[in-house]
């Protein structure tokens, strides 16, 4: 659907059938909060009943799985190890979270989203059978649950070679953790988040992540905090679960490429995603496993998975297509933890320092004025409310500083997408009563860090006195703005940049990987 379309031609819209599949989907969003414990269908220990009523219990106990757990790292590490196995010439499959802009990008067979067609074939047959055989006592299984599902049958059809589950939330009760005979499992790095459901203490959040390890299977962490490393030897230990610690890649194993994931931190995921790989193919009684014997080197099949994988969302690049070339660039991280904010600011210092000098190469004989334009770091940002931006925006602040990047603009915005609905194709329209108490929260707390000033205040007691607020206009600030809608933060980004020639924007996403995904699906559109 094009952008013009508007009025009588969206009444004529007709339902294509893939939407009608994505309406059913999301009609299982029924929780508020991802704390919210109300549904019955949320319930850990229905997914056995799941699975016996799509006959998939048998099946699943077939499928040889790498499981991985994690606070940050574990959807780039399970890239990597998709990527490895695949170009070993086994026949893959990838189940990851959240999407950004489709939600077949959650299921991948042999690194490629699954299409349309098996997708909708694969969603009714679950749906129909889901539906006839639960009941008020075993209910409709809630959205993720129901997704984890999908892949177990999807994966089961497809006879892949290999599973690899990114857990969701946790470990110990996610739905991807009814997975009882892995062949091996990993915990990338942990840090503070989802504190709300997982516990305060990196202790009780290292617990968590270790319920995903089964009796005597291999598992494979990286070097974490002494606190959480204590309690995931501690879990190992009661289940006799064989645990070490995977090193970083040496980045002369990779013969002078790169890895396809951008960021020093991905050299941690690539080290653990080998140590999968290596205990999987042991474990299988695939040859390929013993060349990691040798010391030294990396088989070329290795090599080529991990300079060649991809993954959306994490440390991207994009130009936007609408302004003059260049001119304004969205650096894109879906960061959302205190940990991760420092990375994600590390890479965006390194990116914007190459693309300057990439450019000044490409322009060392200007020809005309546009060539000493002044590139202008700019924040785009937006939070879940359970995190606490008092936390994550001075961690990104003084990580900027560190390398000497200070934001000129931060915008903060609403996500485009909702908890209750799952799409891909429509933009909703802008609301004119949209809730903006916590963007303009998230401002305050900007201004506060900006202006150097210590305030004692907290992020509840900023955001009540926003929320008494909220009926006045949007405040602006000279080092921040606020914006209904995140289209119209664009439009100000490329109307600015038409307005002034001499300037060029390097705008940093993060904080959500929905936003990231919004920005995505407006900008590549």
């Amino acid at each position: 659907m094009s952008g013009d379309e508007n009025g009588s031609s969206e009444r004529q819209h007709t339902v294509t059938p893939y939407e009608q599949a994505l309406d059913a989907l999301s009609s299982l969003i029924t929780k508020k909060t991802r704390a919210d414990k109300s549904n019955k269908g949320d319930r850990f220990d229905f997914m056995i009943d799941y699975l016996k009523m799509l006959e998939l219990d048998g099946p699943i106990l077939q499928m040889k799985v790498i499981h991985v757990a994690g606070t940050k790292g574990k959807g780039s590490t399970c890239t990597f190890t998709e990527s490895i196995l695949r170009n070993c010439g086994f026949h893959t499959g990838l189940f990851t979270s959240p999407h950004l802009i489709d939600v077949r990008e959650r299921f991948r067979l042999d690194g490629t989203d699954i299409s349309e067609e098996k997708f909708l074939a694969y969603f009714w047959w679950c749906w129909g059978r889901l539906k006839e055989k639960t009941n008020d006592d075993v209910p409709m299984p809630t959205y993720f649950r129901f997704l984890a599902l999908l892949a177990f049958k999807i994966f089961s059809a497809e006879q892949v070679d290999v599973a690899i589950l990114e857990v969701g939330l946790g470990g110990k009760f996610d739905a991807t953790n009814v997975i009882q005979a892995p062949i091996v499992c990993g915990i990338s790095s942990l840090g503070y988040d989802h504190m709300e459901i997982l516990g305060h203490t990196l202790g009780e959040i290292a617990g968590e992540k270790a319920g995903i390890f089964k009796h005597g299977v291999p598992g494979f962490t990286v070097t974490q905090p002494d606190e959480a490393m204590t309690e995931l030897k501690k879990k190992a230990s009661e289940l006799d679960v064989p645990l070490k610690i995977a090193l970083p890649l040496d980045i002369n194993l990779l013969n002078g490429l790169e890895l396809g994931l951008v960021g020093e931190h991905q050299y941690i995921n690539a080290g653990l995603a080998i140590a999968l790989c290596h205990t999987w193919l042991q474990k299988t009684g695939h040859p390929e496993g013993t060349y990691l014997e040798q010391p030294g080197s990396l088989p070329e099949q290795f090599v080529r998975g991990l300079t060649t994988a991809s993954l959306q969302g994490r440390a991207q690049t994009i130009t936007d297509p609408y302004v003059r070339s260049g001119d304004l660039v969205f650096y894109l991280d879906g960061a959302h933890s205190p940990e991760s904010m420092e990375v994600c600011a590390r890479w965006f210092c390194l990116a914007i320092e190459d693309n300057v000098q990439q450019r000044n190469f490409l322009v060392e004989k200007p020809q005309n004025a546009a060539s000493g334009k002044n590139s202008t770091p700019i924040l785009l940002f937006n939070c879940m409310s359970v995190r606490d931006p008092l936390i994550l925006l001075p961690r990104l602040i003084k990580a900027c500083a560190h390398h000497g990047v200070h934001f000129q603009k931060a915008l903060f915005v609403p996500n485009v997408s909702v908890y209750n609905k799952v799409g891909t194709y429509a933009l909703p329209s802008t609301e004119p009563q949209v809730d903006l108490s916590w963007q303009l929260t998230l401002q305050k707390v900007w201004d506060s860090l900006i202006q150097g000033g210590k305030d004692d205040e907290s992020t509840g007691s900023i955001h009540e006195k926003v929320r008494d607020n909220t009926e006045k206009d949007a405040t602006s600030y000279e080092s921040s703005l606020v914006f209904p809608s995140l289209p119209l933060a664009i439009r100000w980004l490329r109307d600015s940049i038409q307005q002034n020639p001499s300037i060029r924007f390097q705008v940093l996403v993060t904080g959500s990987l929905h936003l990231v995904g919004d920005v995505l699906r407006l900008v590549m559109r």
